[in-house]
């Protein structure tokens, strides 16, 4: 592996196609690594846009826009880190081989709709999963939830972070449920999934790593598992390690890999699986660092943005714990350009707590805006640490 210098003829880029708080990092551990890096994003100024080396804004679903940017840019490898992307381009652009997109165009385009990964899931690789069903109307969803029973999640195919997705506990909230999912997603498609809800002890996150070996093959590799509690869908806090049977742990690993291999290329995914026991059941992949895994930046030698940013490289990854730790939300807490944070000396009083304020200029109620890390001996004060440190952070109007 050969690595230039930034802003030369020799430099390696990367265009990030999604630079929010996640992309941000992955940015940051690219550039650790001498890599030139170019930030995309919808929004102007978003988290990423600040410390790469370009940045441009665009709508990412533009297939043209996305094709002019790549032939202006000429980015040696293209790394999608969002859902709304004209994905059909991307695999042109990788079938031309104009740009390496991570892991690969056809992983990218399957699990950016969970219509497409669900069925590799469950029809084609025989994953354990709830029941399910897609519908492109009202009517049809009626006639899935038939399937499903109740209660039961609806989501837009195409979404992140909750977006458009609810709960319905009888046929009746159905008609909201559509009416919100089809207001909800990252591109409104007009279609949503429809998921029977298992009574599931908890969910975890499985960070998996594709990377190279010493032999020169790809190895798969894991992260300790993370827990974590959702709110509405979105992630309000995480921890890691999440205790689990040893079977339970053997069974979301073989799940994890087998989709994984399945979609091949190399990066690390955030695999999302639903513990019953020992039973482990397929919910969700993304083929990139994940929201719950940000507690990594305070447990793990190497974080899951250096882990991704390594694979992506071709570089040895290290998914080893240093500490037990966890995460905790701040959110916006209005809806305001410009807002200011205080609370900072209460939030970092402990010496094992830390935090990351993603510097996005637009702040809403529920919009995540920066996040509190805690270390500790175990993870229930860990969570306590790091909710603690959250709410020690007050968002006020900057006068």
């Amino acid at each position: 592996m050969q690595i230039g210098t930034p802003l030369s003829d020799s430099a390696l880029r990367v265009m990030l196609l999604g630079s929010g708080e996640l992309g941000k990092e992955v940015i940051i551990s690219l550039q650790r690594l001498g890599v030139e890096v170019i930030a995309v994003d919808r929004y102007e100024n978003a988290p990423g846009h600040q410390v790469a080396h370009r940045f441009h804004t665009l709508d990412m679903t533009d297939a043209n826009a996305l094709h002019n940017l790549v032939e202006l840019e000429s980015p040696h490898i293209i790394v999608p880190e969002i859902e709304a992307i004209a994905t059909d381009e991307l695999a042109k652009i990788e079938a031309a081989n104009i740009s390496e997109v991570i892991p690969t165009a056809r992983a990218i385009q399957l699990t950016m709709n969970r219509e497409g990964i669900r069925c590799l899931a469950a029809e084609e690789l025989g994953l354990a999963t709830s029941k399910y069903g897609f519908a492109s109307t009202l009517d049809e969803l009626i006639e899935v939830s038939k399937h499903t029973g109740f209660p039961c999640i609806v989501k837009p195919i195409m979404s992140s972070s909750g977006k458009g997705q609810s709960t319905a506990h009888n046929e009746t909230e159905l008609k909201a449920c559509w009416d919100y999912a089809m207001s909800g997603g990252r591109v409104n498609h007009g279609r949503v999934i429809l998921e029977e809800m298992i009574p599931f002890d908890y969910e975890i996150t499985l960070l998996t790593v594709r990377s190279i070996g010493r032999d020169g093959e790809i190895e798969t590799s894991f992260c300790e598992p993370i827990g974590h509690r959702q709110e509405k869908g979105d992630y309000v806090e995480s921890w890691q390690p999440q205790a689990m049977s040893k079977i339970a742990l053997e069974k979301s690993r073989e799940i994890a890999k087998k989709i994984t291999d399945n979609l091949g290329g190399r990066g690390l995914f955030g695999v999302e699986i639903f513990i019953k026991g020992d039973d482990a059941y397929f919910s969700e992949v993304s083929p990139r660092p994940h929201d719950t895994g940000m507690t990594t930046m305070a447990t793990q030698f190497q974080n899951e943005f250096d882990l991704h940013a390594r694979a992506i490289l071709g570089l040895p990854v290290n998914t080893a714990l240093h500490s037990v730790g966890a995460s905790a939300v701040i959110y916006g807490k209005m809806d305001a350009k410009g807002i200011s944070f205080s609370g900072l000396e209460q939030a970092l009083a402990d010496p094992d707590t830390d935090l990351r304020l993603f510097g996005k200029p637009e702040a809403f109620s529920r919009r995540r805006m920066g996040v509190a890390l805690a270390r500790a001996n175990d993870t229930d004060t860990a969570r306590q640490k790091a909710k603690k440190a959250a709410d020690a952070i007050s968002t006020q109007l900057f006068v």
